[in-house]
């Protein structure tokens, strides 16, 4: 008995100082992850700036303005330094910003219903990002703080303005902090020399990153001159500074793809401000890769970056612990959601994500389709990144995360960085007309508002599919897709009916089915599932064992 009284004592002291320990890590991570201190700026008279409206959707600060053009693109040109290229941008763009943030918090919302794990979720990132600040450039925190500005202050649960703003510029990032979510599945590609028509370099991307079709709808073309660095353009949206795609006026592009990460427990440099320093300060490959060396990452990405300089294209693959790069030594280059060089390919991150994911079947479609389009052009390059089919051209069902368009694209590009000619996707997805900006025309000796900057006579046309019974099948789809994602009803027989060949029908159909316990047919839409091209290793497991599950819950159910 004696023993019995020391051993419950000492587990007693043991759960209370476990307990003791949990309380005040839980007190750290609440104190830390509200502690974002904006930067100093010296000079704030870019707050007096006025916003003047002369015409339309156009807003202008002197010569500094946005305005929407006939496709849905918003274009904004703003110069200056890095504090009053933020106050413009939030000045200007400001009821972008509100929008953006209104549809990325409801996305958000209706991803995690449970308020309680959204709160926990604020701190987890809050923990994660508490070095952020010190992780960030002085000016593109003095940048942010100025865009933080023009942000509403209905999200303060979420944070101060400039918290918020400067922690989305992680969000990629943390995505993979959280759970290794693909959020992001890109494809990217180049081509020069034989390969295209004309021998000059052409690149292409599709940034698969999607948080509800709101968040897309807004999508901004930026053209920057700040006062150090480079003048460059790229394809953003309201609030967010940091480069996902884009170049610069030395023909230098950068274009990000997710790799496989390791979960992480600190932050370091956002991976698209990565993107934006090498933009803004580089002018050639070497100096790309010096600057990605300088910068701390805590997930692993992939820098597609073109050269006009180098006449080449290189791929940085970056980890939080080492870098490499990736040159084909030929004409031709393909990028997915793999690492392809030496250092890298062996590794069992890397291993497991080539096993398991949809990235080694869309480089080799990529591939397939690269062979039998040479000499590219930028038609080809558009058709290429339009390409919704499976490896031999077959059908694998609309939006397949297989295929090069999976019909979620936030947007699409071309470049060809030897005439500074950037073609930028509209709606939908990159099925809309592609619009041709000409970087010599847009920053030739003074911006001028009322040039166009657009060259329409270079623009690609609308994809034909748009306008097909096929599309709006697809449509009929992605609502009950949709609906499903919502809790709302399904109609089982239209969205199978509406996308035949894509597993992801009978998968929709089968969950909804077992949500109703109706367990027969969901078995039934499960095992049909199964019988086409599932895209990742996961997902068919996941389908598998839903299935098993629901013949359990079906035997228990006709024994009662």
């Amino acid at each position: 008995m004696r023993f019995l009284r020391w051993l419950l004592k000492c587990l007693g002291i043991f759960i209370g100082i476990s307990l003791l320990i949990v309380i005040i890590f839980s007190i750290w991570v609440y104190s830390v992850s509200d502690d974002i201190v904006p930067p100093k700026v010296a000079d704030t008279s870019a707050f007096a700036l006025q916003v003047s409206n002369p015409d339309g959707s156009l807003h202008t600060i002197g010569d500094n303005w946005i305005r929407k053009n006939e496709y849905g693109l918003y274009e904004m040109y703003v110069s200056g330094k890095p504090f009053e290229l933020g106050v413009k941008n939030g000045k200007l763009s400001q009821e972008l910003i509100v929008n953006q943030e209104i549809a990325f918090t409801d996305q958000i919302k209706q991803m995690i219903p449970s308020t309680g794990y959204l709160k926990f979720l604020k701190y987890m990132v809050g923990f994660i990002n508490r070095d952020l600040p010190e992780n960030v450039k002085d000016e593109y925190q003095q940048e942010i703080y100025g865009i933080s500005h023009a942000a509403a202050d209905s999200f303060n649960w979420i944070g101060t303005n400039y918290a918020r703003i400067l922690n989305y510029h992680s969000a990629h990032d943390v995505g993979h902090a959280l759970q290794n979510m693909m959020l992001v599945g890109c494809t990217s590609f180049g081509a020069w020399d034989s390969k295209t028509a004309d021998g000059s370099m052409l690149i292409g991307r599709n940034f698969d990153f999607w948080v509800g079709d709101k968040f897309a709808e807004e999508k901004m073309v930026a053209f920057y001159a700040p006062d150090k660095g480079n003048k460059f353009m790229f394809v953003t949206w309201g609030g967010f500074t940091g480069v996902v795609s884009g170049m610069n006026e030395k023909g230098l592009t950068v274009t990000i793809n997710a790799a496989a990460s390791d979960i992480p427990f600190n932050t370091a440099t956002p991976v698209s401000l990565v993107a934006r320093e090498v933009l803004q300060y580089a002018s050639n490959i070497k100096e790309a890769i010096a600057i990605a060396k300088t910068r701390k990452m805590f997930v692993s990405e992939s820098f597609l970056v073109g050269s006009a300089a180098d006449h080449k294209t290189i791929i940085i693959e970056k980890t939080p612990k080492e870098l490499s790069v990736y040159d084909p030594a030929t004409d031709n280059i393909q990028c997915t959601n793999h690492y392809q060089s030496k250092l890298f390919q062996t590794q069992q991150l890397n291993k497991d994500q080539m096993a398991n994911s949809a990235s080694v079947y869309r480089y080799k479609r990529l591939q397939e389709l690269m062979n039998a389009n040479y000499p590219l052009t930028p038609q080809k390059m558009a058709n290429m990144l339009r390409d919704r089919k499976g490896i031999g051209n077959t059908d694998i069902g609309e939006g397949n995360e297989k295929a090069v368009n999976q019909l979620i694209a936030h947007h699409s590009v071309i470049f060809q960085p030897d005439s500074l000619r950037m073609w930028v996707s509209t709606a939908p997805w990159q099925l809309g007309t592609y619009v041709c900006y000409d970087m010599r025309k847009v920053f030739a000796a003074k911006m001028d508002k009322d040039i166009p900057v657009a060259n329409n006579a270079l623009n690609i046309a609308a994809d034909s599919f748009i306008y097909t019974r096929q599309f709006k099948d697809f449509m009929v789809f992605r609502q009950n897709k949709m609906a499903l994602l919502q809790h709302k009803a399904v109609d089982t027989a239209a969205v199978v009916n509406s996308n035949p060949e894509f597993y992801d029908a009978y998968r929709i159909a089968g969950d909804y089915c077992m949500q109703k316990q109706w367990y027969s047919p969901a078995i039934n839409y499960y095992g049909q599932a199964l019988k086409y091209e599932i895209a990742t290793l996961g997902e068919k497991k996941s389908i598998m064992n839903k299935m098993e599950k629901c013949a359990k819950l079906k035997a228990e159910a006709e024994k009662q």
